[in-house]
């Protein structure tokens, strides 16, 4: 009775001020809690860190520079507030009391978002240690959800004074009892013994992810550094292998297992207070009014000529790379994508484009796909024999005795562009595993016992050599090496020829030999002359967020009647005349739409999309020079060759 009664009266003076913050500023939280019906679940309240230094500065200094000591007193402080509003509440309201509740500070716009606490992965040491950390990363391993004892109450046999300890995960989880009775007591008890109470020993979830660094914000040659995470309780299952997250927490190191003859090291470990998703966020792309204003004055400026307009935008594609209209509006079009139709039944039609060049060495592939993972505000660049031991989809690994998923290429590239060298040269399991992928937008996987499907919402840009030399005679499979199945996926097929063209070669040569020389002028042209790499990736991030283009009457007319004449004709080219080609010509006539700053798709779009396809079906774009995607030009008025066009074709 008398440690009873000592306890609370040292618990209100211990944790009096983060109780009245509590009880202050997160009542509708406690209150909430309380009207849950299950008492042993664990429950989360979250606190802003950024409103905790406003109202009590010297408090949110002490939980920074002491976590583990203040963030465990603000779950005491949670549990007293909260019993603080249960007596408080009205007699109709039937709240029940809650045993366990833990506070969850998010550093979001607070002064913690500085390079000292909130550094890369790769630049942690030891200084970061004992304060509270924040780490960006994405998921790429994810462990099953187990059971481990974080506290048990123990009493000291000569004063009766009970006490919580708490395992050590330095210690592999091992309580280590104190040398003599931690009683506060005006005479010091110095008792040495002390039993283990029956019926007080608390059990949490645990869960232990791996989170790597960005290889965007790398350098060549760099390797991404990656951390083990360790979440408990309500954290348990919140994020997946693939998901962007944002960590708060406490640094601490965690033993190797023992090994005869290795040594034995510490790894370093983060112990999860804060978990944020930021998968809806992938985006850092900021774009300021002004910009926005620079658009529409744009396509006011080009409302005449729109055509001049959207080639002006697509000659800042890949400007090192002369020409390829037909290549840069392809790219063009693929990183905007359609727009996802989800049916009456919660069937889901996928509004990513996929991209796949075929061509000679030489023909700028690889230029391509690199400043597209530049124009993506979330890429993953790999080659088909360079992926990592997870491969392009995922696979199970073994760590510490037990069976984990990493994600692989796609899966860490959901929401964003992933570009895929060498294709062909992917390994049979991907090259299986990656129809599903790209059609329905998932990998399901079952390996080592982890039945799972994980999300692969992302553009494919793949680029490959053909197979010996390119015979025109024989279907795009043969020469490529690659399965139909596998190649109807792409809703852009172009083939790149370097066949001899004397008049294109002297072009071309003139236009290498004159580049630099004009560099100090480019510097003050304006957005109808010349567009940036700053400039096109949030232009490409704008349409895709603020337009939602739907189909005219006119231009489903059009896609209509295109789609039943090549069914008619579909003894020529059987593996795309499917409803998979109807599919693709809707997604890119929207992101043409898209591109010209439209909200509707008209026949332009659509004959557009047309062309597109048509420039990766026909043998003509293939063999014949003026058709080759590699030869193919800007042009010098679009707009009143667009006239002539839309009339013999409609006609």
């Amino acid at each position: 009775m008398d440690s009873d009664s000592q306890k609370e009266d040292e618990v209100p003076m211990r944790l009096h001020s983060a109780a009245e913050y509590l009880l202050r500023c997160h009542a509708d939280q406690l209150r909430s809690i309380l009207l849950s019906p299950d008492p042993k679940l664990h429950y989360p309240l979250f606190l802003e860190y950024a409103e905790l230094m406003d109202a009590d500065p010297t408090l949110a200094r002490l939980v920074f520079a002491n976590p583990t000591d203040y963030l465990r007193d603000f779950d005491q402080a949670a549990i007293l507030a909260h019993k603080r509003v249960l007596k408080s509440m009205a007699s109709h309201e039937k709240g029940i009391e809650k045993k366990f509740i833990h506070v969850r500070f998010n550093v979001s716009g607070s002064p913690l978002e500085c390079p000292e606490t909130f550094p890369s992965i790769g630049r942690v040491r030891v200084k970061h240690r004992g304060i509270l950390l924040t780490l960006k990363g994405t998921v790429i391993r994810s462990g099953a959800v187990k059971m481990y004892e974080g506290q048990r109450t123990y009493q000291c046999k000569k004063c009766k004074y009970m006490f919580p300890l708490y395992p050590e995960l330095e210690t592999r989880n091992s309580i280590t009892m104190p040398s003599v009775c931690p009683s506060q007591r005006s005479k010091p008890c110095e008792g040495t013994k002390f039993q283990s109470i029956e019926n007080t020993t608390v059990c949490h979830d645990y869960q232990e992810i791996k989170i790597q660094e960005s290889t965007q914000v790398l350098g060549v040659g760099v390797i991404p550094r990656s951390i083990l995470v360790i979440l408990q309780d309500d954290l348990v299952d919140t994020v997946k292998a693939g998901d962007d997250v944002i960590v708060s927490g406490i640094l601490t190191a965690k033993w190797s297992p023992d090994l005869k003859d290795v040594r034995c090291d510490l790894d370093p470990v983060l112990i999860a207070n804060h978990v944020r998703r930021t998968n809806e966020l992938k985006s850092d792309i900021d774009i300021p009014d002004d910009v926005s204003m620079q658009f529409k004055q744009f396509w006011s400026d080009f409302k005449h000529a729109p055509l001049k307009g959207r080639n002006a935008i697509l000659r800042g594609i890949c400007p090192q790379v002369f020409g390829l209209f037909t290549v840069k509006l392809a790219v063009a079009l693929t990183l905007i994508g359609g727009v996802q139709h989800v049916d009456a039944s919660g069937t889901k039609i996928r509004g990513e484009s996929h991209l796949l060049l075929v061509g000679d060495p030489g023909t700028g592939k690889s230029q391509f796909l690199k400043f597209a993972a530049k124009l993506s505000n979330r890429s993953v660049i790999t080659t088909g024999l360079g992926s990592t031991s997870a491969g392009l989809t995922v696979t199970a690994v073994k760590d510490g005795g037990e069976w984990m998923l990493e994600a692989g290429a796609l899966v860490l590239a959901d929401g964003g562009l992933c570009c895929i060298d060498e294709f062909d040269s992917m390994r049979e399991h991907d090259r299986a595993t990656i129809h599903e992928a790209m059609e329905q937008q998932t990998i399901s996987v079952a390996k080592a016992g982890l039945v799972t499907t994980l999300s692969t919402r992302t553009v494919v840009f793949g680029a490959t050599n053909p197979k010996g030399n390119y015979d025109p005679d024989q279907p795009l499979s043969v020469n490529t090496a690659l399965s139909g199945p596998l190649l109807s996926r792409f809703d852009i097929v172009l083939v790149l020829l370097d066949t001899k063209n004397p008049e294109w070669d002297a072009v071309v040569s003139s236009h290498i030999l004159a580049e630099g020389e004009s560099e100090e002028s480019k510097e003050d042209e304006d957005l109808g002359n010349m567009w940036p790499l700053p400039i096109l990736r949030r232009y490409i991030y704008y349409v895709k967020k603020h337009f939602k283009p739907v189909l005219t009457k006119d231009a489903e007319r059009v896609i209509s009647s295109y789609y039943q004449l090549q069914r008619r004709s579909a003894a020529q080219n059987a593996a795309r005349t499917t409803v998979r080609m109807l599919e693709s010509l809707i997604r890119l006539a929207q992101a043409h739409a898209r591109l010209m700053f439209r909200n509707e798709v008209t026949t332009l779009d659509a004959i557009t999309a047309i062309l597109c396809i048509e420039s990766s079906m026909t043998i003509w774009a293939i063999v014949d020079s003026i058709g080759n995607a590699l030869h193919s030009n800007f042009t010098e008025n679009p707009d009143q060759e667009c006239i002539l066009g839309n009339f013999l074709f409609t006609s």
